[in-house]
């Protein structure tokens, strides 16, 4: 174990997304020692994962890039990929927190050359592009991972595999050996950044989303649209690589439903709306179909979605989507109620994209501090206990919503820490 003392004062954050960074950064630059943790093996969070956010529609480099930079040219913040925090302890101002980082089995002479991945013979479902494509288990996240390294799945690589990866390695990079590490830091207050996961579709029984490849989640769709995705970048239906025709964008799949999440996410349907014009770059005559119960697209986003309404190849569906049938020929058929005509329609689609929802991270692996929390799993901020909440850890939120809460997290964080 590795006692680290931090100096009076430091704060620790917990989540390396954008709202992580956010709150890392804010702290930082005004003269506070910053722990940043976060539990894979690079920063960047959801936002790495999108192919772009609105309302300017820019690419997740725009926003993290000079994050990364800020970071690396900021002495007062020390950062810890793979990493959990396994126990805190003390009182505000002054709390113990131990941390454990898992093995990373390459050290630090990596110069991420790739060798190690171009020699692996061991592949496994891709989790950065949620299964559509596959990676190596000497792996680097992702193209815009930072820190820059390779890192092993170790329980992915075969004998063969090992064996491998360590001829390949011309640097005495690769450590099978490398022991977890855990150590214990001192700091004043806790931001908590933990973000949020993609709702599991799965659970939706209706919309049949692990019966056909045809049925995508709007995050499978950012990284169908990205660059650095399973297709670089050309949308096209999984499983059998045919150009879209047809598309359907069902709404609220699994929000506002009392069997699974309860509340609205507030993004999707603006998530939807930038999907559409991902659909309309590369396929200007595609038909649109988006099923809905009411479309949210609050304050500066109106003027947004209402040129997208305007197009004549769109159609909005005001009405639940009963029932999704995969189809023999790779397409599905979209079963749903038109509300505002009173009937049941039918409408055979080359690909469906379920607008799920974001879903706290701590409401399915519950963190290991005692934290209040409301009935969704969002972190609720006990300010005097320097317990402060950021991001979607704190509610469900858009990209510059979260920056603007992690700053003011900072800032409760910096007052408390200077107590």
């Amino acid at each position: 174990m590795t006692d680290e003392q931090g100096t009076s004062g430091a704060v620790l954050v917990v989540g390396g997304g954008i709202s992580g960074l956010t709150a890392t950064l804010e702290a930082a630059e005004v003269g506070k020692d910053v722990f940043l943790v976060e539990k894979n093996p690079s920063l960047g969070g959801r936002v790495s994962q999108m192919y772009q956010y609105f309302p300017k529609l820019c690419p997740p480099s725009c926003g993290l890039e000079i994050n990364y930079r800020r970071i690396r040219d900021n002495r007062g913040v020390r950062v810890y990929t793979m990493t959990t925090v396994k126990s805190v302890s003390g009182t505000p101002g002054n709390y113990e927190v131990v941390l454990e980082t898992a093995p990373r089995y390459v050290n630090s002479n990596c110069t991420a050359c790739g060798a190690c991945s171009e020699a692996c013979p061991d592949e496994v479902d891709n989790e950065f592009n949620f299964g559509m494509d596959k990676r190596k288990a000497a792996y680097i996240p992702h193209e815009m991972a930072f820190p820059r390294r390779y890192v092993i799945d170790k329980e992915a690589l075969s004998a063969e595999g090992a064996e491998a990866i360590q001829a390949a390695c011309k640097y005495d990079a690769i450590d099978l050996d490398m022991p977890a590490e855990t150590r214990t830091i001192r700091v004043g207050s806790i931001v908590w950044a933990t973000g949020w996961n993609p709702y599991d579709a799965s659970k939706i029984e209706n919309l049949k989303f692990d019966q056909s490849d045809a049925i995508i989640t709007n995050m499978m769709m950012e990284r169908l649209a990205s660059p650095n995705g399973p297709t670089k970048g050309k949308i096209v239906r999984p499983g059998d690589n045919k150009e879209i025709e047809s598309v359907a964008f069902v709404q609220c799949a699994g929000s506002r439903d009392e069997n699974n999440l309860r509340y609205c996410s507030y993004v999707c349907c603006m998530a939807t709306f930038k999907q559409i014009t991902y659909i309309r770059e590369q396929y200007p005559a595609a038909k649109i179909y988006v099923y809905y119960i009411d479309l949210r697209t609050p304050g500066k986003y109106e003027q947004f979605s209402d040129k997208l309404m305007d197009d004549k190849n769109s159609f909005f569906i005001k009405g639940k989507v009963a029932d999704v049938i995969p189809e023999e020929d790779g397409g599905v058929t979209v079963i749903a109620e038109d509300a505002l005509n009173a009937k049941k329609i039918s409408q055979k689609v080359d690909m469906v994209v379920l607008a799920t929802g974001m879903q706290a991270v701590q409401a399915l692996a519950p963190l290991p501090v005692a934290l209040h929390t409301d009935s969704d799993g969002f972190i609720i901020s006990e300010n005097e206990k320097g317990m402060i909440a950021a991001g979607c850890a704190k509610k469900a939120s858009d990209v510059v919503t979260c920056t603007q809460n992690s700053t003011a997290a900072a800032l409760k964080a910096i007052q408390i820490s200077g107590r």
